[in-house]
């Protein structure tokens, strides 16, 4: 089986290079190129490909994959609100995921976010190394005692959860489906979790129903101080609200490794381009905001999993297995 695999860097390469010895049925090609409708033409001659998180998947690159014979897509992230499932459907092809690749990859992440934002570390680090020593502007809070709100409690939430709770931070949580296991977490409403939180932590997909879920109205009800952390899906929160709230000191901090309009450069060097919109250097400017560039799932141990997930997932498919980890509308 060949598989094209697009957007594909050195690290991706490397992880799968280490296990394509235990497939070797499966026959893989990496480009650099990104998935597009000008790039989608280049799955001729594959029976499946490969994207990630910043591809193109929309109705148009799935016609056009679907007429050069592309019958598998293996998505090597959690996420697919990138995909038009219903064209795919309708178009017979597959799309395949990896649910799980390393809950403690981005939940350790959003942690940090919280601390550099809070902490104003990343502030204090380019101070230093100027041989400035000064604490101006550099206080925080602390986390000890303070009540932290978990917003989706899959394996990344609970794994937030876990950590928060070794800070010795109070638990709050919300999700449209409880887990009745988790005896002690605190499940209340929507509200209640908003108006109650020191730390707000988002862990849920990109739906139509989550869709800015943060916004003008949600923000107000919001403690005034709170830390915001997004390590999810950008489209959680709208940009335009959050960036009114920053500016009237709703937020003591805000740590977001997603954001709306990071699908455009996203992993992408443009330090010698100039941005088409001013979103991203908007929120780069307040001092009270850190910013990563969605990498919660960079780490070895994910990078591993995401690996093993995704030719799993290609090699069910091609011996006409149980397709566990199958997209449906």
């Amino acid at each position: 089986m060949k598989i094209l695999f697009y957007g594909a860097r050195d690290y991706d390469q490397r992880f799968f290079d280490k296990l394509k010895p235990a497939h070797p049925d499966i026959d893989i090609t990496f480009i650099e190129a990104n998935l597009y409708a000008e790039t989608a033409s280049l799955a001729a001659g594959y029976e499946g490909i490969c994207a990630f998180v910043n591809a193109d998947l929309g109705t148009e690159v799935i016609k056009e994959l679907a007429h050069q014979g592309i019958r598998l897509i293996l998505m090597r992230c959690a996420g697919y609100n990138n995909v038009d499932l219903k064209t795919a459907a309708e178009c017979g092809i597959k799309v395949l995921r990896v649910p799980g690749y390393s809950p403690e990859a981005v939940a350790e992440l959003a942690m940090a976010l919280v601390l550099t934002a809070n902490r104003h570390t990343h502030k204090a680090y380019i101070k230093c190394r100027e041989n400035n020593f000064s604490l101006n502007g550099l206080m925080g809070v602390n986390l000890y005692g303070k009540t932290a709100g978990i917003v989706g409690t899959g394996k990344i939430g609970l794994a937030m959860a876990r950590i928060c709770r070794g800070f010795g931070m109070k638990l709050l949580a919300y999700d449209l489906y409880p887990d009745k296991t988790q005896t002690d977490l605190n499940y209340v409403s929507l509200e209640t979790l908003l108006s109650s939180s020191d730390l707000i932590s988002l862990h849920c997909p990109l739906t139509p129903d989550t869709y800015h879920m943060i916004n003008k109205e949600s923000i107000s009800r919001m403690k005034d101080g709170v830390i915001l952390v997004n390590t999810s899906r950008g489209g959680l929160i709208c940009t335009e609200d959050l960036i009114a709230g920053i500016r009237d000191h709703k937020f003591f901090a805000v740590g977001l490794d997603v954001y709306e309009e990071e699908s455009d450069f996203v992993y992408e060097d443009m330090s010698e381009h100039i941005l088409k919109t001013s979103t991203v250097q908007r929120l780069l400017s307040f001092p009270n905001v850190a910013l990563t560039s969605h990498q919660g799932f960079f780490t070895e141990e994910a990078l591993t999993n995401i690996a093993e997930t995704t030719l799993e997932n290609a090699e069910a498919f091609r011996t006409g297995q149980e397709l566990r980890n199958e997209v449906h509308i």
